[in-house]
């Protein structure tokens, strides 16, 4: 008869399990310990899944300005790639025939208050007799008429006043917002007339990106609505989203705008860029970005191991801010030197002194 396996409470796994973990802690502590410099343990965590797609970066902020009277193209003072302020003067035109028009209609004006002020007394004196029965209602209300005419007249040369002061202001071409001029369209001495293209400009503090997503991921980008634009080693959180609601006929494609937070000083209009779409959640390895030496297109990091610190060289992912993605060269719970030049200089410290020995 085989005998009876002992009998050991749950308690006790747990207890045992406790202390194992303890032990293995205190045993990475004192690890860690035995090297002069600091050390982090590589680590699964929790990152966004994406998709990546190409976009266009684009300026929110972009326009053409155009003349708004006739006039000859007397002084340009901004060039292609020059900053304008919100309201600088950019272009001047001649307003020989703006400032004479403006004259005409002040005279007008004058002629108009003085031809109301004259019906203005008429009337008065003419309604006051009236009042005395004096005079006939058709006289009184000729009268009426005439001052009613007058008003009229005096209102429509004071419109032709402030359309002569409009007119003269066009003359002096202002920005409408600030930013860098992209095209010059004209130049000095050229005649120009109402509509024609002046000078074209964009604002580089206001950008977006527009992306073409597949109609399969269209749901679940729009879904969780967060995207990150990377430009070389940069990722940039996007601000917010726009869905175009209509898919292309041709491509089967949508269009997804997206916002970028303003002063974004590492893009530019037309750049073409990599927006990653988050899509969900996955398990990434990751480890300190100060851990990582980067040699020549090569990457690694120094391991501490059982007392032996060597650099290895590893294939790394995206930038999860102060992490970055390991796709190959570590495993969990293998530590990592979080000052390479220190661990560098131990090394061959320890070299030196095996050497001597």
């Amino acid at each position: 008869m085989l005998p009876r396996a002992a009998t050991v409470p749950a308690q006790g796994f747990a207890l045992r399990a406790v202390v194992l973990l303890g032990a293995l802690i205190a045993a990475g502590a004192a690890l860690a310990a035995e090297v002069p410099f600091p050390t982090a343990e590589v680590r699964y965590e929790r990152a966004p899944r994406e998709r990546v797609f190409d976009g266009t970066v684009e300026a929110v902020n972009r326009a053409t300005v155009s003349a708004q009277t006739s006039g000859r193209v007397a002084e340009i003072l901004y060039d292609v790639n020059d900053f304008v302020e919100a309201g600088a003067v950019i272009m001047r035109f001649t307003d020989a025939e703006q400032r004479a028009a403006l004259r005409q209609a002040a005279a007008g004006l004058e002629e108009a208050e003085a031809r109301f002020n004259e019906a203005e007394q008429e009337y008065a004196r003419v309604a006051s007799m009236f009042r005395n029965e004096t005079v006939s209602r058709a006289r009184f209300e000729q009268a009426q008429a005439n001052r009613e005419a007058a008003a009229a007249r005096l209102e429509a040369a004071r419109s032709a006043v402030a359309r002569a002061e409009e007119q003269l202001e066009y003359t002096v071409v202002r920005a409408p917002y600030a930013g860098i001029v992209s095209e010059r369209h004209v130049e000095v001495g050229e005649l120009v007339s109402p509509g024609q293209p002046l000078m074209s400009g964009l604002s580089l503090r206001s950008l977006r990106v527009n992306v073409d997503v597949p109609q399969s991921m269209f749901e679940p980008i729009r879904e969780i609505g967060r995207a990150f634009v990377y430009v070389g080693d940069e990722r940039i959180a996007a601000e917010s989203m726009t869905f175009y609601p209509v898919a292309d006929p041709t491509t089967n494609t949508f269009r997804v705008r997206v916002n970028l937070p303003e002063d974004s000083v590492s893009l530019f209009p037309g750049m073409f860029v990599k927006v990653g779409f988050v899509v969900g959640e996955s398990r990434r390895l990751l480890v300190p970005a100060e851990a990582v030496v980067r040699r020549s297109e090569l990457s690694a990091v120094y391991v501490v191991d059982e007392g032996r610190t060597a650099l290895r060289q590893v294939r790394l992912g995206r930038t999860y801010g102060e992490d970055v993605e390991v796709l190959a060269g570590l495993d969990e719970g293998e530590l990592v030197a979080l000052d390479p030049v220190a661990a560098g200089i131990y090394i061959k410290e320890r070299q030196g002194l095996a050497e001597r020995e």
